[in-house]
């Protein structure tokens, strides 16, 4: 799924991965929507444990939006592989509706942090935007999720983090002033 989105793997590729009858898997999920959903719903839930570690790691903004990149960056490095729900949101319209909910979630759940976030290095001085903090939240997301696809297609995924590390060091007021 990672690599290739919802329509193109199959519980044989599952099975032969990870060593078990494809029964075996019917058993737990039935249908291929049952175990998509459940691989999203854990994927929000182990994300949201890794957005609760940067908040403890670091009160700092610009340190929370850097360790934030890195997790994207990570699976990208790992095999080259997408994020999870980047990847099933270019196929969002055929997904069944379950899927489409938890997908949506995934993006909600990270706008809304990276909101959060920015706003609160806005009001303490430390990051400066244009217009409502929402949207440079969410061009932010968007702009990372992005990249991993060009990235993927063009190589070099140092190149990645340069871009990213760009978008947030534009709006670090230090910077700015």
């Amino acid at each position: 799924m990672h690599q290739r989105g919802y329509h193109s793997f199959s519980y044989a590729d599952i099975s032969e991965e990870v060593g078990i009858k494809k029964a075996s898997i019917h058993y737990y999920y039935p249908n291929k929507k049952d175990l998509v959903r459940e691989v999203v719903v854990r994927h929000r839930k182990n994300f949201k444990t890794d957005l609760d570690r940067i908040e403890t790691a670091s009160t700092d903004p610009i340190t929370q939006l850097d360790l934030y990149v890195q997790l994207f960056a990570q699976v990208l490095y790992h095999d080259e592989q997408m994020c999870i729900c980047g990847i099933l949101a270019a196929e969002y319209h055929i997904l069944p509706k379950d899927v489409q909910v938890e997908v949506q979630g995934f993006f909600n759940d990270n706008i809304g942090w990276l909101t959060q976030v920015i706003a609160k290095g806005c009001s303490q001085g430390i990051l400066q935007v244009e217009g409502p903090v929402e949207l440079e939240a969410t061009l932010l997301f968007s702009s990372i999720e992005g990249l991993m696809l060009v990235t993927r297609t063009a190589g070099g995924s140092e190149r990645f983090e340069l871009i990213v590390q760009k978008l947030i060091r534009r709006m670090d007021n230090s910077l700015n002033i």
